[in-house]
């Protein structure tokens, strides 16, 4: 029910990983393919930024959660069965929901959007999973990497006029243990659509985005590359592709070539040697888990 709500009005790839978080604490196996098979398939019925028109202001006015959760019960996206905090099901709370209004709410049978917009990618840059949200456009990109080991340095790149149309930027280091904390990449994204580079070059990154990323941007690659993953080792120049459609990431480098680097490669230092924020970095988990601290062994 949660995901399908997330889908169904344009939410961020920030859902699943709070959901897959809330999962482990609850004791309920969730899978990250599991999490974006439902956010792919269920239709984008409400129209709001930034793919859409309207503000979650706007929903509320007419008719809110309710009245898209009764779209979604009738069109067998949500259980109307499952039992709320009161004791009642969900089908009772929301029977007499407003009708979608066709302005900010659609309807199952002429939805904002047929599908969703999040999708799990894999492949050799991210056997763990990576997370992406489409909020249109380009659904394939391919092009020579220019790497970054931080949010900033790429920024500064930006701005300073280095990166070339095409390029996909890959930014490392910002995880949930590389960070420490999987900042979202906000300054990055923001410059990149100010220099005018939105819609020509990628991003790919083992950070977090904001709900309101455009363009092509690619998250929460796992492995992250402070434990060791893929991206550690990808270099200026390598070529990566990214293919929505066929739900990969991949740098084109073959098995031995990967295998030598990652045998080369040596952590960076730890951005703090004690204190609450290296104990962080030393227990938490992988993002494709929801980055949840694990037991002391």
């Amino acid at each position: 029910t949660a995901l399908a709500g997330i889908a169904a009005t344009g939410g961020s790839t920030n859902g699943i990983l709070h959901l897959l978080a809330l999962g482990r604490e609850a004791g309920v196996a969730l899978a990250l393919d599991e999490l974006a098979d439902v956010g792919t398939r269920t239709p984008v019925l409400a129209s709001l930024a930034p793919s859409g028109r309207h503000m979650a202001e706007d929903l509320h006015r007419v008719g809110g959660t309710r009245a898209l959760i009764r779209e979604l019960i009738r069109g067998g996206h949500v259980d109307g069965g499952a039992p709320t905090v009161d004791g009642s099901t969900l089908e009772a709370v929301t029977r007499d929901a407003q009708a979608p209004d066709g302005d900010v709410l659609f309807t199952l049978e002429e939805p904002f959007k047929p599908t969703g917009a999040l999708h799990a990618l894999r492949g050799n840059l991210a056997p763990d999973g990576s997370l992406v949200k489409l909020a249109g456009g380009r659904r394939v990109h391919r092009g020579p990497a220019a790497v970054f080991d931080s949010e900033e340095a790429c920024t500064d790149a930006v701005r300073a006029g280095l990166v070339r149309e095409g390029a996909v930027l890959v930014v490392r280091y910002e995880g949930p243990a590389g960070g420490p904390g999987m900042r979202e990449m906000l300054s990055v994204t923001a410059s990149v659509v100010g220099a005018g580079l939105g819609e020509s070059v990628a991003l790919v990154t083992d950070g977090r985005f904001s709900g309101a990323t455009r363009g092509l941007m690619v998250g929460h690659v796992s492995p992250e590359a402070a434990r060791g993953g893929p991206i550690a080792i990808v270099r200026d120049g390598d070529t990566i592709a990214i293919d929505v459609e066929a739900n990969t990431l991949t740098v084109e480098l073959d098995d031995g070539e990967i295998a030598e680097r990652l045998t080369a490669w040596q952590p960076p230092p730890p951005p703090y040697a004690g204190g609450v924020f290296a104990r962080y970095r030393a227990l938490v988990g992988s993002a494709s888990e929801g980055a949840v601290l694990r037991p002391v062994s």
